[in-house]
């Protein structure tokens, strides 16, 4: 990842026993669970696309590169990141990182577009994300 973008949000999480796999290790859908919850949190934080209301995010596209395999016990810290911002969209960025010492176990992305929940398309990215977007 050369240039994730601006870091805008960082959460500890554990990584559960039950997360395992046959192989001992966190299957790979838990990465990808992390780097959710870690994106519903950051957005939460900045009250955008709470349940109810009007518009909210939905990913489009989302990627994970695996780097270190990750076991229990462990408790990483997802680092995210907002990147270039479109008329409708955001590029995130996500790290997890081993709280204690700081292997980078994944690095991943999603892309994030803003949408109508009643006219079900597209809508203009709410000005708090853009601004928070890199400008590249």
């Amino acid at each position: 990842m050369s240039d994730p973008g601006n870091l805008v949000h960082v959460i500890d999480m554990p990584l559960r026993w039950g997360d395992m796999d046959a192989y001992g290790h966190a299957n790979n859908t838990v990465y990808f669970r992390f780097f959710e919850e870690a994106r519903i949190t950051w957005l939460t934080s900045l009250k955008l696309g709470l349940k109810g209301e009007p518009t909210g995010p939905i990913i489009i596209k989302t990627s994970a590169t695996f780097l270190k395999e990750l076991s229990h016990p462990a408790t990483v810290e997802v680092r995210t990141y907002a990147g270039k911002a479109g008329n409708t969209s955001l590029d995130t960025w996500h790290e997890i990182v081993d709280k204690d010492t700081g292997a980078l176990y994944s690095e991943g992305y999603a892309k994030v577009v803003w949408f109508d929940r009643e006219a079900h398309k597209s809508t203009p990215l709410p000005d708090t994300l853009r601004a928070l977007a890199t400008s590249s």
